[in-house]
């Protein structure tokens, strides 16, 4: 429980300042000016009078009740502070002051300090080097923040960086809607965003909750949080840093294409979050989803008073997999009744630039009572003979009663500022552009299918032999990089239930013509090595040999070309297998990420799958829904149900291996990275083959190996 922090009884501002440019003055300032209810004490040792109210001279002189304290001080007696604070009984402090991690090694160490004097004594922190905390409900606000804070509403904000709270707040004012809550995290010495969402969540007046994130310190903590929150009110998060440029490329495509980024979007997906591009874009979907009941589905029609803009709006429908709804003839009828012979009648709704707001109420009323509309996106370009506001004041009572979500395009400037403001007033989320209404059309949409999800029935996945794949890790032989000779690693891939093409180690040119002539014409040879993962690259490897005289020839060339550039190479002769027959090829790959665990990819498989990028991503472990859901997002994974002269390919058997592949990443934590490319897709119904596996230790097993 963070009561203490969250809806305290009393207030303490240590450093609170007599001269207005100080930020103890603003702190002061604002928790006068909110109105808070509970107790309101200033501590500073030159005493004095601030806002009616005495100035004591250190924290042991101020009346209880006392419940947070406001910590605005240099940073090096900050410490003492929170000494005081404990020795008071005091149990949550918002430190304000900077100049501590993010200044250097010295700030950090006085971090250290000041953490375990919070410990010691049982006192959750915000920040330091944040702005503070603020609800306009209850109401406190505990920032230094420039006046006027931000009006109430039902949109709570976290987020790491303190000056994006002050431009949210003004922002917001100017965008109409308000704020519940909003907490600046600093450096988060204590309390984390992981710690904050469900408790700011936890309230009657939040409807929707946006984050911004630069990172978070405990990946699992951040999931299982947000998904306690998600089923219930919405998260919208915009996480920074896009790009890693610390990480280096490794060894496997899995591992190159699993930058930071993509383990973040895929913990979000598990999380239930959903990702916002641009601080614009989720304040976008923030305020449609507080505003507007989420649609039945995806069906969603388009009311305009001007061609081109309907135009986009048709075009975003598509960009955003939205529907265009295909009105019945009892609306189409009704439309004709209301409009001018020249409008369009079908979807997007052209009522002509005449259209005023008896047009716009009439046809909006016969599109909601279509049962095959499922929300509606009104365009309002600033009508010739009548204004916006107008159109507004006839539309809005309709808006205000549907179950149905209705978003404006509310078109131009000047000439609808007093149409803005009526929408806002009502509730109804005005865009600009209909770009930005359809993605929040989509947001809604998204989040209605997310809630209606069925829980997913534990998984049974048969035939796995774990044991089997301790044993064949047990003795393998480490190569550089931490990656296992190719054979462990088929061996143990085949131990989860995945069907690895048949293969024989040759030690000599004529022990690979023996184990051709018996696994059968054609082969592949491929060089045995554990320090040669790509195996192509080096010239170690050979298809379509057709009879034992090419199986020798080819085994000296690939185990002696890769000694040209890798001459420190380890060679253990070469890998004989039976071509396969022909099929689509698909990638399966698994990396452990620091911060989320095991991260599962499929994509087109292939020496160019980082170029082509034809990929996707999810955490393990996977259930089927997830699993389908790298299918659905991946050209690879829909052109499996067949495509041109391409037949059907055995979809399921990819599926499966994709499940195994994620269980074998949770069973076997010694396991850093698994790679299948190619996995041969055969027909529908007979199965799919690994051609190729990789598998890398973790740093402590490789180098105890």
């Amino acid at each position: 429980m963070l009561d203490a922090l969250l809806v305290p009884r009393g207030v303490v501002v240590i450093g609170a300042s007599r001269h207005p440019t100080k930020l103890g003055y603003g702190v002061a300032r604002n928790l006068v000016v909110s109105a808070y209810q509970g107790a309101l004490h200033f501590v500073n040792p030159h005493g004095g009078i601030l806002f009616d109210r005495p100035v004591y001279p250190d924290l042991a002189s101020v009346p209880d009740p006392v419940d947070l304290a406001v910590i605005i001080i240099p940073a090096k007696a900050v410490p003492q502070a929170l000494e005081d604070c404990g020795q008071r009984g005091i149990h949550a402090a918002i430190i304000g002051s900077g100049g501590f991690r993010e200044v250097g090694p010295d700030g950090a160490a006085l971090e250290e300090e000041c953490l375990r004097i919070a410990r010691k004594h049982d006192i959750r922190v915000v920040g330091p080097n944040c702005i503070g905390y603020l609800d306009t409900h209850m109401p406190i606000d505990t920032t230094f923040l420039p006046l006027p804070g931000p009006t109430a509403g039902d949109v709570a904000f976290l987020s790491h960086s303190g000056a994006i709270c002050e431009a949210v707040i003004d922002w917001a004012r100017g965008q109409g809607f308000g704020l519940s809550r909003l907490v600046s995290l600093g450096n988060q010495m204590d309390l984390t965003e992981s710690d904050l969402l469900p408790a700011i969540a936890d309230d009657p007046n939040t409807k929707v909750v946006a984050m911004y994130l630069e990172g978070v310190r405990d990946g699992e903590q951040f999931i299982e949080r947000a998904r306690q929150v998600t089923p219930v009110k919405p998260v919208v998060a915009i996480k920074v840093g896009r790009t890693d440029l610390g990480r280096q490329a490794v060894a496997s495509h899995t591992g190159a294409l699993a930058g930071e980024d993509v383990a973040y979007e895929a913990a979000f997906y598990r999380a239930g979050v959903i990702r916002a591009e641009s601080s614009e874009e989720m304040f976008d979907w923030a305020r449609a989803l507080a505003w507007c009941p989420l649609p039945e589905g995806r069906r969603m029609a388009v009311l305009t008073n001007a061609g081109g803009p309907g135009a986009i709006a048709g075009d975003a429908l598509e960009a955003n997999k939205l529907l265009s709804a295909q009105f019945s003839q009892k609306t189409k009828d009704r439309l004709a009744e209301i409009l001018p012979a020249a409008a369009s009648l079908r979807n997007p709704v052209d009522m002509l630039a005449g259209a005023g707001p008896m047009e716009y109420a009439e046809c909006l009323d016969a599109l909601l009572d279509d049962d095959g509309v499922d929300g509606v996106m009104i365009i309002i370009a600033p009508p010739p003979m009548t204004t916006a506001a107008e159109v507004a004041g006839a539309i809005v009572p309709r808006i205000r009663y549907t179950t149905k979500p209705v978003v404006v395009a509310l078109m131009g400037d000047e000439l609808v500022v007093h149409a803005a403001r009526l929408f806002r007033q009502s509730r109804v989320p005005d865009y600009r552009f209909p770009e930005r209404a359809t993605s929040a059309l989509r947001v809604l949409a998204d989040r209605n299918e997310q809630l209606k999800q069925p829980k997913e029935k534990p998984l049974e996945l048969k035939g796995i032999r774990t044991k089997d794949a301790l044993e064949a890790l047990k003795d393998a032989a480490v190569g550089s990089g931490g990656f296992v000779e190719a054979s462990v690693a088929a061996r143990v891939v085949g131990a989860y239930g995945i069907d690895v093409v048949a293969a024989e180690i040759a030690g000599s040119p004529k022990e690979a013509s023996d184990a051709a002539a018996k696994l059968g014409f054609p082969v592949a040879l491929k060089v045995v090595s554990p320090d040669l993962p790509h195996k192509s690259d080096v010239g170690g490897l050979l298809l379509d040999l057709q009879d034992q005289q090419a199986v020798e020839q080819g085994y000296r060339q690939v185990t002696e070309r890769p000694k040209e550039t890798h001459p420190q190479a380890r060679i253990a002769g070469a890998l004989v297998q039976p071509m396969v027959e022909s099929g689509q090829e698909v990638i399966v790959g698994v990396v452990r990420d620091d911060q989320f665990g095991p991260l599962v990819m499929f994509g087109l498989g292939g020496v160019e799958v980082e170029g082509l990028g034809d990929v996707a991503f999810g955490l393990a472990p996977l259930n089927r829904r997830e699993a389908e859901r790298l299918l659905q997002e991946t050209w690879a994974g829909r052109r499996l149900e067949g495509y041109r002269d391409l037949p059907a390919s055995d979809r399921e058997a990819v599926v499966q291996a994709i499940l195994r592949i994620s269980q074998l990443a949770q069973d076997l934590p010694q396991v850093d990275e698994v790679e299948i490319n190619p996995l041969r897709v055969l027909q529908k119904g007979k199965g799919a083959v690994a051609l190729d596996v990789r598998l890398r230790l973790n740093g402590e097993e490789a180098a105890g190996t």
